[in-house]
């Protein structure tokens, strides 16, 4: 229930242009303990701005034209880190620039939990977003609602964010038109039962990402969604041949899920070093979705470096392929399998030869069963799965 300090209209559009004819006593940093202090930080808010939210629930907020510098964002923060702030509904930020939120918690919401988006002007997306240590939790139903939903974002960061259950027919993350992201350190975390369709998904033109040292436990049937299907409308900026290009999946550990990996109308993406625990149909899906004319075939993903640990009776199809793909194009090399119910067994067919497959023999995850899937000092696989990833010298 939200507190009778919370409570506000849910639909308020909080815009510079309407700013509050008071001026705030510190533009550099302002405390806000209710709904109604914070719009009104908002609407007031410089670059450089730092916005301290008290413990306690919030009401739902949708607010605009949000905009820091390079260098002075605005931020918007937990004052407390140890006692979050709790949006009870969704949130949702449009054609902002040079934002960060840190330290929030959004809980409940009916649809999305929180929107970050280019107000619908295409050519000029929302820019230079961070968001850490969001906690978004329980939002949506049984429709396409998402925990977090990106629209013509670029230039942005998840860091240390969790999302826990959302619509069975949504996304832990649902990216349309995005580039230049990094998501890193993140959780995601749905029910094994009645599983929501998809965990990360990137999709609509989206491209130049990288989903990197984060933790999918059954996270939707397609732990993560490289392409998809999207209407022509959506495309941001405007349709370009593909759904997703040049996405990376590194240093991840994936539990369950019908397939972990899908690339679907994929124009290039790697999944490199990561590990594997029990796929309950796939291990990966190649697929097309979208086949409008001009749009390539997928094609040109890298699976290599990972670590696979799974069930012969759980593993209808090592790799589905999809009608009108190029899976003659995809490289798969160097990665460790392991059979939990038929040890020793050879690695799988794939839809073209591996170059230097391994596996067979017992990786030693340290207590699987647990959730630990880090490997014991004497496993065989140590050059393999997420263990093995070696941060990029030059982080992104």
């Amino acid at each position: 229930m939200v507190s009778s300090r919370a409570m506000a209209p849910v639909a308020c559009i909080v815009s510079l242009a309407l700013a509050a004819a008071f001026p705030l006593a510190d533009a550099r940093e302002v405390r806000v303990a209710t709904t109604d202090e914070l719009r009104r930080a908002l609407a007031e808010a410089k670059p450089g701005t730092r916005i301290l939210l008290a413990p306690g629930e919030y009401a739902s907020l949708h607010v605009a034209n949000i905009r820091g510098a390079e260098g002075q964002p605005v931020v918007v923060a937990a004052a407390q880190p140890d006692q979050p702030p709790v949006f009870v509904g969704g949130v949702q930020f449009s054609d902002v620039a040079w934002l960060e939120l840190a330290g929030l918690v959004v809980r409940g919401a009916p649809a999305n939990g929180l929107n970050i988006d280019d107000g619908g002007s295409f050519e000029t997306p929302a820019e230079h977003v961070v968001l850490r240590d969001i906690v978004v939790r329980d939002c949506g139903a049984r429709g396409n609602e998402d925990g977090i939903k990106l629209s013509g974002v670029a230039g942005f960061r998840l860091e240390r964010c969790t999302v826990e259950r959302w619509g069975r027919g949504g996304s832990a993350v649902d990216m349309v038109g995005c580039r230049d992201g990094l998501i890193v350190d993140c959780t995601f975390r749905d029910r094994e039962d009645d599983t929501a369709a998809t965990g990360v998904q990137a999709k609509g033109g989206t491209r130049d990402v990288c989903i990197r040292r984060s933790r999918f436990e059954h996270a939707g049937q397609r732990a993560v969604n490289v392409g998809g299907s999207t209407a022509l409308a959506y495309f941001r900026p405007k349709p370009e041949g593909f759904e997703a290009r040049a996405i990376t999946i590194e240093g991840c550990t994936f539990v369950g899920s019908e397939a972990p990996i899908a690339f679907v109308g994929v124009d290039g993406a790697s999944v490199r070093w990561n590990t594997f625990y029990r796929p309950r149909k796939w291990f990966l899906r190649i697929l097309q979705e979208t086949r409008e004319p001009g749009f390539v075939p997928c094609r040109n993903g890298v699976f290599a470096d990972n670590l696979v640990v799974y069930r012969a009776g759980e593993v209808a199809t090592p790799v589905n392929v999809g009608p009108d793909t190029a899976a003659e194009s995809f490289t798969f090399a160097r990665n460790y399998w392991y059979c939990l119910d038929e040890p020793g067994r050879a690695a799988p067919k794939l839809p073209v030869a591996e170059q230097a497959p391994a596996g067979g023999a017992d990786p030693k995850l340290r207590d699987a069963e647990a959730g630990n899937l880090r490997l014991a000092p004497e496993s065989p696989a140590r050059a393999h799965g997420a263990d093995a990833f070696v941060e990029p010298a030059q982080p992104r």
